[in-house]
């Protein structure tokens, strides 16, 4: 499945997120534990859908970006700072530019990443590492 890459073309947008929207590349999550689905991508701003499958894992990055995490299903565990953040359906976690993070999922979870890089947007390549 590719991504949506979806630019912002008019003022006001509303992604109407269908089952389909959220399945994600069941063999991407097979093969290597996790995928992700570009829902917007626009100048400073991403917004992308990410699957961690049963004992996915992401490794430890930091972005130029602030990041917002919002677990939308399952769970997930983030470690930032030396401390580990168990995240349950619902729950925000916000980082700020630079900050290390890695995630964990014991059973699978589904959130919605969003990135909000200040100052010039990045280049195409740089959005990728998270």
């Amino acid at each position: 499945m590719s991504s949506m890459n979806r630019v912002l073309d008019a003022d006001v947008q509303v992604h109407h997120l269908t089952t389909g929207d959220r399945l994600m590349d069941l063999e991407l999550i097979k093969t290597h534990g996790r995928t992700a689905r570009t829902i917007v991508k626009e100048g400073p701003l991403r917004l992308t859908m990410m699957q961690l499958g049963a004992g996915g894992t992401l490794p430890p990055h930091s972005t130029d970006a602030f990041v917002t995490i919002h677990l939308l299903e399952g769970e997930i565990t983030f470690s930032a700072r030396g401390t580990d953040h168990a995240l349950t359906v619902g729950d925000v976690l916000v980082l700020r530019p630079s900050v290390e993070h890695s995630a964990r999922s014991t059973n699978g979870g589904l959130f919605l990443l969003t990135m909000f890089f200040h100052g010039a947007p990045p280049p195409a390549s740089a959005t990728n590492s998270v």
